[in-house]
């Protein structure tokens, strides 16, 4: 059975490129355009990673990964964060949010599966 990967992001040119890219790889990748859908995703159905957009406007990245870090059925999905912010005060909340990684937009698609890849790995 194939990893499962959620990607949230407001972007849907992001969303078809992750999705695209990853399902390459073998990945099944489902989407959600909202923070808040996003976050019913999760906590529906058993995904093996989170990529996670920070800035959306109706939850932020910030409280999503929050919220998905602090429910005991979703603490330990690993979550990287996709970003365009990229000072280093950004990267610090960022990671302070419990994301295990992050990457800044735009990113490579390969890069972006050589990533998941080594994340899922680790977790195996």
């Amino acid at each position: 059975m194939a990893q499962k990967i959620l990607a949230i992001d407001d972007e849907t040119l992001i969303l078809d490129l992750v999705k695209i890219a990853l399902e390459t790889e073998g990945y099944e990748v489902i989407t959600a355009e909202r923070g808040s859908v996003g976050l019913e995703k999760a906590f529906a159905e058993k995904v093996d990673l989170i990529l996670l957009d920070f800035m959306m406007p109706d939850i932020s990245g910030f409280e999503a990964c929050r919220r998905l870090k602090t429910n005991p059925a979703t603490s330990n999905i690993p979550i990287v964060v996709l970003t365009a912010k990229v000072s280093d005060d950004d990267i610090k909340k960022i990671m302070e949010t419990g994301a295990i990684d992050y990457m800044t937009k735009p990113f490579d698609p390969l890069q972006l599966g050589d990533k998941v890849k080594e994340i899922l790995k680790k977790q195996g």
